[in-house]
């Protein structure tokens, strides 16, 4: 009998407990928030009603779930709103002729396929649309009033709050899609995808599940490329950027000189500097393709002679030519831990085009970098070692 109720109960929540406390308290700020904020704002409008029990629920996707699909900004303004509206509308047209549990299911049905028509579908909708019907007089008598002035403040405020709060904790709101353009702007698709599954596979494998997911394409593409990489870990070992990185690395400071840093990029055959400052710390990456652009290279006729006007000094103390690197660096370059395992820098490399990437250790400090050759190797000795085993 225990088995039995136990298969009843939704696997353990994989959020932590830190994330736990901070959707809670978000939801607390704001419900909190909106109900004041509305009750100030509806004053002036003598609206009898300024805070509606759905926006408790749209809380709980706001705060705990704000990279859901039903939890965006259009889904829940356009989600409540039009659910009220139709619920409002089949009161006022069905209200005197079907009894009071088939109007309450056709406002919810009609709701739902208004959120549909409409791509906003936000399950507390529903229960939007129920409040028309089952609300009381109170609620019937404000009609189109309720739903224009009450749900759409309470709807617009709790997810302004909802903005505020999840960008200020750490959490990306509204949760936007990136799509994986080629760093090279062809037609390719990028390297990750080439292999593995491919997005017409995660399309064909959507359309035949045929059901609403409270996941976004994109981020359920990312998590199975995740899982992919963990599976590689699992079969060929964990690989950490301390192993292979780079360790006796030029550097420049803030203050070196552009001329100065051109040499030593030629003399020891880089294509990059991590600029540090006296603690070691990075502060930027200068890079060929930083000189280039800064110097307005894109005559290849004359680009010998544009490179030694950019580089030579101008030898006054005010200018708006650049001087030093900290003026062409590109500031809070991305970077990685020494512990990183290097199968995490393949998306990054592949897909967006980095070249290099820094590394940290636990201080922030730096203490190496790893280039796509470096990459490159670690991966093919990993594969040769376990076909060899």
């Amino acid at each position: 009998m225990r088995a039995f109720f136990d298969s009843w109960l939704p696997s353990a929540p994989t959020a932590n407990r830190r994330e736990q406390l901070r959707a809670s308290f978000g939801a607390l700020c704001g419900i909190l928030l909106t109900a004041l904020l509305s009750h100030l704002l509806l004053q002036s409008t003598h609206a009898a009603i300024f805070l509606v029990a759905p926006i408790g629920a749209s809380s709980v996707l706001l705060f705990a779930l704000p990279a859901s699909p039903l939890a965006q900004p259009w889904s829940v303004i356009g989600g409540n709103v039009v659910s009220g509206l139709v619920g409002v509308a089949c009161v006022h047209w069905f209200g005197d002729s079907l009894p009071l549990p088939l109007l309450a299911g056709l406002a919810c049905g009609g709701a739902i396929a208004a959120m549909f028509v409409t791509r906003c579908l936000h399950p507390p909708g529903g229960a939007v649309a129920l409040t028309t019907v089952i609300g009381g007089p109170l609620v019937q008598a404000a009609g189109y009033e309720f739903v224009l002035m009450t749900v759409l403040a309470d709807s617009v405020l709790l997810v302004l709050m909802a903005v505020t709060y999840n960008n200020l904790t750490g959490r990306s709101y509204p949760h936007v899609q990136h799509a994986h353009a080629h760093p090279h702007a062809t037609v390719d698709a990028v390297p990750t995808v080439r292999l593995g599954f491919k997005p017409e596979d995660l399309d064909a494998v959507l359309q035949q599940h045929n059901q609403v997911l409270d996941i976004s394409r994109d981020d359920l593409a990312s998590l199975f490329m995740q899982t992919e990489q963990r599976a590689y870990q699992r079969r060929f070992g964990i690989i950490s950027c301390a192993d292979i990185m780079s360790r006796d690395i030029v550097s420049a400071e803030f203050g070196t000189g552009l001329d100065d840093a051109w040499q030593q990029m030629r003399a020891h055959r880089v294509t990059c500097l991590p600029v540090l400052n006296r603690a070691r710390r990075l502060i930027g990456i200068v890079t060929q393709t930083d000189f280039l652009d800064h110097g307005g290279l894109d005559d290849y006729g004359s680009i010998r002679q544009q490179l030694r006007r950019f580089l030579r000094k101008s030898g006054v103390t005010h200018t708006e030519k650049a001087e030093v690197v900290g003026q062409i660096m590109t500031q809070r370059p991305t970077t990685a831990r020494v512990d990183t395992p290097v199968v995490d820098l393949v998306p990054l490399m592949a897909d967006s085009g980095f070249h290099h990437i820094p590394i940290v250790d636990h201080e922030q400090r730096f203490v190496g970098i790893i280039t796509q050759s470096d990459l490159v190797a670690a991966l093919y000795e990993s594969r040769f070692a376990e076909a060899a085993a």
